[in-house]
């Protein structure tokens, strides 16, 4: 056995005794690691720069905070995110294994099959969600086009399931078009997402120019908040916002391993989330910020949607060219975070009958039954839904870093990931490990809690408490089961 080290020349490349049961291809350690900290910059400038976050970032608005506190709590939010991307990319880019894999090390080789399903069903309505927001700026350049479609963009003359005619086809060609940058395998899908995050950027700089140009800056209000908050009461409400921004992330936060696993060394990955996260969004929360206030006085009320910005342009090659380049943003985006990790998630559940793209198609077709539109279609179902998402996800953070940096001390055997040996390191009970499957159940349930029966502000901190909770109830009691094997 070898225990996984720093460097990934250390790491020892697949070998015969790993059962088929637990590997195959796309799950086997990596024997190259390519990645720069560009492509880990690109990565993030690509989630980052979504119609998701620009609409996400805007909704903080609808709480009452001013411009400036909105890009406080933007800063210190993806901050957070900082720090605990680079918690869970470690270990990943030490063995080279994507998320579902370094799991087994704490739920037990197949105990591992309950965080991937829980992360692959929640990656699965991020992606109808990231999809249909994508397929809004489609929609949009549609009837920019051809006006005549209006009537087939009306869900109450031609709807289903509510989404108009004219949505559903933007839909399912976005789903189409995914699918085929996602069957081109990993490469193809790294030199998509370096194309996407600069291309959004030059479009969002045009267009916050053009705002403030046809405002003038003196006619820009920073204070965009219906309801004003003032003195102590902001500080509940930033910290609302903060949490907000964490739970948006924390979907590719927690299955960052999956591509942290594809970098040259550690370093490498820290640079590139450096650069991506709190350098790259400080300038774009300035950008969400000042895009936002200059359409009040341009177009006479707040929009905090970009498509919904560009589609007011009298331009109409503007309009096609800003609305196409946020879709292919938001499609490098849903890719690589909720198209590349339950492709992992579900083929981690059966190497030998599920594969890397067929797990990824399993998320595709599973992300149209949810109606993602219906998820995202206020600032309070917005609210909801990350409340929600945050309670599951949480959880499996806590548990997953609790193990790696206090229990194990940063050591894995790589080699006992893949084996169904009863004398494995990572067999616990049957294969399962009962601790970091109840230290998540407990912490999702309490986080559930909250979000149904506690206040709008407490239900935002839901992540924080599932991860709280699940990182305690494990450290403590895997802590006892070291000193007396016997219980746990």
């Amino acid at each position: 056995m070898t225990d996984s080290l720093e460097h990934a020349g250390e790491r020892p490349a697949p070998v015969a005794e790993h059962d088929p049961r637990l590997t195959n291809e796309d799950l086997a350690p990596l024997r190259e690691q390519h990645w720069t900290s560009y492509n880990f910059f690109a990565f993030w400038m690509s989630d980052v720069h979504s119609v998701g976050g620009y609409v996400t970032a805007g909704s903080l608005f609808a709480l009452g905070l001013a411009a400036w506190q909105v890009l406080v709590a933007l800063l210190i939010g993806i901050s957070i995110v900082y720090v605990l991307c680079n918690l869970v990319a470690r270990p990943s880019q030490a063995t080279g294994t994507p998320y579902p894999v370094i799991c087994r090390a704490s739920f037990g080789v197949l105990g591992a099959n309950v965080p991937a399903i829980i992360r692959g069903l929640i990656a699965v309505a991020w992606y109808g969600i990231q999809t249909y927001l994508a397929s809004h700026s489609l929609v949009i350049v549609g009837l920019k086009l051809w006006p005549g479609l209006g009537p087939y963009a009306d869900v109450a003359q031609h709807g289903f399931a509510g989404l108009s005619l004219v949505g559903w086809v933007a839909f399912v060609a976005m789903w189409l078009l995914q699918a085929a940058v996602f069957w081109n395998g990993m490469e193809a899908i790294r030199k998509f997402i370096d194309f996407c995050g600069p291309a959004v950027y030059v479009v969002m700089f045009l267009l916050a120019g053009y705002l403030v140009l046809e405002a003038g800056w003196s006619n820009i209000d920073l204070n965009l908040a219906e309801v004003s908050i003032h003195g102590w009461a902001t500080v509940p409400v930033m910290l609302t916002a903060i949490a907000l921004v964490v739970s948006y992330f924390s979907g590719p936060m927690l299955n960052y391993g999956d591509f942290a696993r594809y970098g040259r060394s550690f370093a490498a990955v820290r640079r590139g989330n450096l650069l991506g996260l709190p350098l790259n969004f400080l300038v774009f929360a300035l950008l969400v910020v000042i895009t936002a206030a200059a359409t009040q006085p341009v177009f006479g009320e707040l929009i905090t949607d970009p498509v919904e910005t560009v589609a007011r342009l009298d331009n109409t090659y503007a309009v096609v060219l800003g609305a196409l380049t946020f879709m292919i943003a938001t499609i490098g985006i849903n890719i690589v975070a909720n198209f590349v990790s339950p492709a992992f998630d579900f083929s981690n559940v059966s190497p030998q009958k599920i594969s890397w793209r067929a797990g990824g198609m399993i998320a595709a077709v599973g992300s149209v039954l949810i109606t993602p539109w219906n998820l995202y279609s206020s600032p309070d179902v917005i609210h909801y839904t990350l409340d929600t998402l945050g309670a599951f996800i949480g959880p499996l953070y806590g548990v997953l870093i609790a193990d790696y940096y206090l229990i194990k001390g940063r050591r894995v055997v790589v080699d006992d990931l893949y084996t169904l040996r009863p004398d494995g390191s990572y067999h616990f009970h049957r294969g399962y490990n009962p601790i970091a499957i109840g230290a998540t159940a407990v912490g999702a349930a309490l986080a559930m809690a909250v979000v149904l029966l506690g206040s709008a502000g407490a239900a935002a901190f839901s992540w924080f408490i599932g991860a709280g909770i699940a990182f305690a109830v494990h450290w403590m009691l895997s802590r006892r089961r070291a000193v007396d094997p016997t219980k746990g």
